[in-house]
C-alpha cells in the first residue's frame, strides 16, 4: 500500500507503470501471410513499433532449376513465378530470349501476345482488389471479382488448354494460334468487366468502413519507393507514373492509345484505385488490339533450327522427326552472349538476365521478379500503424510467394 500511495503521489490521478515493447511473431503459419512469409513485430500496445519481414519459407530453386533444361524447359518454372498472371510470365521470358538472339516474331503473335498478358494483368489486380476487400469483410465484392477471373479463365483455357499454367509461350513465337472465335469470346467479357470494375467501387468507395481501414494506411514515400526499387502499382500509387508499357514500349505497345494511373499519398487506398484503373486500362488496350489484330498469318518464326514442326511432319516425314528429336533433346541453341530484358509484370517490372555458352541450356538465368523489390517497403509501410492494419497492408502489396523463391 506504501508503495502504491508514493506512485500516486508522483502525478495525481494517474498510475504510470513502466512498459517494454512486446515481440510478437506473426507467420508464416498466419493465413495472412501465405504460408511464405514471417514478420517479428515489436509492439507498443497495438501500435507496430518495429518489424522484421523475412521471406524465404518457399525453396523451389527457381533459377537452378531454368539452368537444367533446355529453354524451351523454362515456360512451365515461369508460370509458376506468378501464378496468378503467369501469362505475363511467358510472354518476359520468350522476349529475352528472342532479344538474345535477335528474334522478332509475326505481327499477329504480338497482337496475340498482348491480349492474352492484358487478360492475365485483369485477373492479378481483380483477385488482389477482391482478396483485400474480403480480408476487411467485403466478401460480395470478392465473389464479383473470381466470377470475372473464372470468365477469363474460360477463355484462358480454350485457348492454351489450362486454365491457371498455360506454358503456352514458346522462343519465337506461341504454341497454337488464336481459335475460331477468340475475339468473339474477348468481346463478349469486356462490358461485363466493365461492369463489375463499377459495382465494386459502388459498394467499396461509399463504405467507410472500407476507407478508413484503407485511407492514410500503409503509406509510402515517393523518395523512398524510389530508392527501394519499387515498380508496379506500389511505385506509381506514390505519383510516379512509370509504366514499362508507355516508357520502354515492346512489342506493339506503342501503337495503344491509353493512360498510367497514379496516387498521390502511396496508401492502401491508392494502391486499390490504381489497380482497378489499371483494369479499364487494360479493356482499352484489348480493345484497340482486336480491331487492330490480323485475323489470318503464322504464330510463330518460320524457322526449323527455332520452331518445333507439325505434329504431322513429325509422323510423315523424317525431317520434321530429325527436326522435333533435336529441338527436344538438345534444345534450341542460341549464339553466345548475354542479355537483360524487361516487361511489365502484375506487380511491375519483370526483368530476365541470360547468359548463353552457345549451348541447348541457359549458363545462366537470373529473374528481376517484381515481387521481391516490393516486399522490401512493407516494413516502411508499417511502422506506427497498427496491427490490425499488417491485413490491408499486405493485401494491398500483392507479395506472390513464387516471385520471392530464392
Amino acid at each position: 500500500m506504501e508503495l502504491v500511495d508514493e506512485i500516486l503521489e508522483e502525478e495525481e490521478g494517474a498510475l504510470e507503470l513502466p512498459a517494454d515493447p512486446m515481440r510478437l511473431n506473426m507467420g508464416p503459419s498466419h493465413p495472412a501471410m501465405h504460408g511464405t512469409i514471417r514478420m517479428v513485430l515489436d509492439l507498443d500496445g497495438e501500435t507496430i513499433l518495429n518489424v522484421d519481414v523475412q521471406p524465404g519459407y518457399l525453396h523451389r530453386g527457381f533459377e537452378k532449376s531454368c539452368e537444367r533444361g533446355t529453354y524451351a524447359q523454362v515456360f512451365p518454372y515461369a508460370d509458376r513465378l506468378n501464378y496468378v498472371s503467369p501469362m505475363l510470365n511467358n510472354v518476359g521470358f520468350a522476349l529475352a530470349v528472342e532479344k538474345l538472339c535477335d528474334i522478332e516474331v509475326p505481327e499477329r503473335c504480338q497482337y496475340y501476345r498482348v491480349i492474352l498478358g492484358e487478360l492475365a494483368r485483369i485477373c492479378d489486380h481483380f483477385t488482389c482488389n477482391g482478396a483485400s476487400a474480403m480480408e476487411l469483410g467485403a466478401f460480395t465484392p470478392f465473389l464479383w471479382m473470381l466470377t470475372v477471373r473464372d470468365w477469363i479463365w474460360d477463355i484462358l483455357e480454350r485457348e492454351t488448354g489450362a486454365r491457371m499454367t498455360h506454358s503456352f509461350g514458346r522462343i519465337g513465337g506461341m504454341a497454337f494460334p488464336p481459335t475460331d472465335g477468340f475475339k468473339d469470346d474477348v468481346r463478349w467479357i469486356l462490358p461485363r468487366v466493365i461492369k463489375v470494375v463499377g459495382e465494386a467501387e459502388t459498394m467499396l468507395a461509399g463504405n467507410r468502413i472500407f476507407l478508413d481501414r484503407m485511407q492514410g494506411v500503409g503509406g509510402l514515400d515517393q523518395k523512398r519507393a524510389l530508392e527501394l526499387g519499387v515498380t508496379g502499382i506500389i511505385l506509381r500509387s506514390t505519383g510516379v507514373p512509370y509504366d514499362v508499357r508507355k516508357d520502354h514500349p515492346y512489342m506493339v505497345y506503342d501503337r495503344f492509345d491509353f493512360e498510367v494511373p497514379v496516387g498521390e499519398d502511396g496508401d492502401n487506398w491508392d494502391r486499390f484505385a490504381c489497380r482497378m484503373e489499371e483494369v479499364r486500362q487494360s479493356m482499352r488496350i484489348i480493345e484497340q488490339a482486336l480491331e487492330q489484330m490480323p485475323d489470318s498469318g503464322p504464330v510463330s518464326v518460320d524457322d526449323a533450327r527455332i520452331t518445333l514442326p507439325e505434329k504431322r511432319d513429325v509422323y510423315s516425314t523424317i525431317e520434321g522427326t530429325i527436326s522435333h528429336f533435336k529441338l527436344i533433346m538438345e534444345g534450341f541453341k542460341p549464339p553466345k552472349g548475354e542479355v537483360y530484358s524487361f516487361t511489365e509484370a502484375g506487380n511491375g517490372e519483370l526483368g530476365f538476365y541470360i547468359v548463353s555458352d552457345g549451348s541447348g541450356t541457359p549458363y545462366r538465368i537470373r529473374v528481376r521478379p517484381p515481387c521481391w523489390y516490393n516486399l522490401q517497403a512493407t516494413r516502411e509501410m508499417l511502422i506506427g500503424d497498427m496491427i490490425a492494419d499488417i491485413i490491408p497492408t499486405f493485401g494491398s502489396i500483392n507479395m506472390i510467394g513464387g516471385e520471392c523463391d530464392r
